[in-house]
């Protein structure tokens, strides 16, 4: 007999998609819907305003308590909720409309930015302040990523569903090249205050985009009904099929250590190179740019593969390592780049696979796994690698960051081998070392 998650939930049918490599006059080619390249603009923007308030949020604490530690709990404040709450947040996304569910995740986080403004620029802020707004965001980050991340469908289809999740990346990755440098400028001459008014107003500006998406347009996905044990159903599915739990699995560790950067590079820009905000915004900005590289090599992608998330994990690892390894400012700031590209690289691959990998109508909670790990495994990791920096130094940080996930990577690889789903092949010319599926 049929179980009823078998029946609620049938194998993913195959989706009409855009396979093989795109042209290059087609490279963007999902920015040829009026709706997602609406949405893209107002993305840009949010993303962008968002990234200047990160910044300037976690300098903002660093210069309140001269505690690397007191950054890592900012992080952990801002995305514990996630770690908590997130698979309630993707039930909520398969429920209800995700524009609805944006309008009113934006307008939170614009009261929310607005207000952390107004503490800052009376001159009244205090570090607890900091930790409570970075809360309450992320308690709307809950709903607000599961349904940015399933909107995509709504707005482009399935077809280009995989150039717009690469475009989506771009966009977030542009946006952590501008951000952090307009951060520092602000940081510099004004202060924090403007960083956060900023974000405040660039949300108002994303609810009036959102209103002007034409629904007509849009491929709307129907509600979920309420229903018991759907947060069992999520996990089941995801636990079921090995291209969604091996990239939710290497994610989780990947973000617990591989994303404390913030954390690392503000230790980095105050005690080891000693570059103050200036630097930190630099920092983040070399990491935005080769992010930005490789997203935009994502849109060039033919297919998208469980190796890839395996490989990119573990070279994104290495690469850490041998960023923090590094004697100059100069080469620091060159392998920064390095692993903003890497990183970039697998990331968009697994975010890819999992959507294409999930059916439609549990895509919401399926996602918000995949955000639940990656968001809160932040969550751990700030105040853990604060520790560590504080204990051992940022050098040691850095290679405790990247070492991690290529440990991790390398055990999955065995696991996977193990079971009989990949092996590793040596052969002459290029790749010289790839794994393949086992015949």
């Amino acid at each position: 007999m049929a179980s009823a998650h078998s029946t609620a939930f049938p194998p993913t049918e195959p989706l009409s998609l855009q396979t093989g490599r795109l042209p290059w006059r087609k490279t963007f080619i999902a920015l040829s819907v009026p709706n997602f390249r609406l949405w893209t603009i107002g993305n840009l923007l949010a993303m962008t305003a968002g990234w200047t308030q990160r910044i300037a949020q976690d300098w903002l604490v660093l210069e309140l308590t001269g505690s690397a530690t007191a950054v890592g709990i900012t992080v952990a404040m801002q995305f514990a909720p996630m770690l908590f709450f997130g698979l309630f947040g993707g039930v909520i996304a398969d429920r209800y409309s995700k524009r609805m569910l944006m309008v009113i995740t934006q307008s939170l986080f614009a009261v929310l930015s607005l207000g952390l403004a107004a503490l800052a620029l009376l001159g009244i802020v205090e570090a607890w302040h900091v930790f409570a707004i970075a809360f309450a965001t992320g308690l709307v980050t809950v709903v607000d990523n599961p349904a940015r991340q399933v909107i995509v469908t709504e707005l482009v289809g399935q077809r280009n569903l995989r150039n717009a999740i690469s475009i989506n990346s771009s966009v977030f990755q542009l946006a952590g090249m501008i951000g952090p440098a307009i951060a520092g400028v602000l940081l510099l001459t004004v202060g924090a205050g403007p960083a956060f008014a900023i974000n405040g107003l660039a949300c108002l500006i994303v609810i009036v985009m959102l209103g002007m998406l034409r629904t007509d347009r849009m491929s709307r996905v129907a509600p979920s009904p309420r229903a018991r044990g759907q947060l069992r159903e999520g996990l089941r599915y995801a636990v079921a099929k090995p291209t969604i739990i091996f990239p939710v699995i290497l994610i989780a560790v990947f973000a617990v250590f591989g994303l404390t950067m913030p954390v690392i590079l503000a230790s980095y820009a105050d005690d080891v190179f000693q570059v103050g905000p200036g630097g930190y915004g630099l920092f983040n900005s070399m990491v935005a740019a080769g992010a930005l590289t490789g997203a935009l090599l994502s849109t060039r992608r033919a297919s998208i593969r469980l190796r890839t998330i395996v490989i990119g994990v573990g070279v994104t690892g290495l690469l850490q390592v041998v960023a923090g390894l590094m004697p100059s400012i100069t080469l620091f700031s060159a392998c920064l780049v390095t692993v903003g590209l890497a990183s970039l690289l697998f990331l968009t691959a697994s975010n890819t696979l999992v959507q294409m990998s999930s059916n439609i109508s549990i895509r919401g909670r399926v996602m918000s796994l995949y955000v639940l790990v990656l968001l809160g495994g932040q969550a751990i990791g700030g105040p853990l690698m604060g520790v560590v920096i504080e204990k051992f130094g940022a050098h040691a940080g850095m290679v405790v960051s990247g070492g991690v996930p290529a440990l991790a990577a390398g055990v999955v690889a065995i696991v996977l081998a193990r079971r009989g789903q990949l092996r590793l092949r040596v052969q002459s010319g290029r790749p010289f070392v790839s794994i393949a599926p086992r015949n």
